[in-house]
């Protein structure tokens, strides 16, 4: 055969490759959905598991964890509930002809809670809700406990 009939037969299969290939790892994509309460439990013990066992941690430790991993579905649950469509509602706000700082405080607030006093400038957040769970590291990276 000739050189530029090879070339060509060699270009097509490996494009013919590639787009095959393409197609089927979009072909994959199931998208967003919600999980429910037996999917939250595996993956939150998983999630405990697995950092337990990079960290070295103990059994209170691991309670610990679970503590903070409660905590932080339970925030992240009353982050979403409120009103329906929270991207309708942003785009309402950036969609007129003037940003409306109130309605963007108040939607501010709904999400975060009227119980938290705002933070100042400079101010620090704790991010650990008990001081007692702050991890301490030795010199050759393990967990101290």
């Amino acid at each position: 055969m000739k050189t530029w009939i090879k070339r060509s037969l060699i270009g097509l299969a490996i494009t013919t490759t590639l787009i095959g290939g393409l197609a089927v790892a979009h072909g994959h994509r199931h998208g967003w959905h919600r999980f429910n309460e037996a999917d939250i439990a595996q993956m939150k013990e998983r999630m405990v598991d697995r950092i337990g066992s990079k960290l070295e941690l103990d059994a209170t430790q691991k309670a610990k964890l679970n503590l903070l991993a409660d905590q932080l579905q339970a925030q992240r649950l009353a982050l979403r509930a409120g009103s329906g469509e929270p991207r309708a509602e942003l785009q309402s706000l950036i969609a007129g002809p003037a940003f409306d700082r109130s309605k963007a405080s108040n939607l501010l607030n709904a999400k975060i809670g009227a119980d938290h006093s705002p933070v100042a400038t400079g101010q620090a957040v704790g991010l650990v809700p008990d001081p007692s769970w702050a991890l301490a590291f030795d010199a050759a990276g393990r967990l101290l406990s």
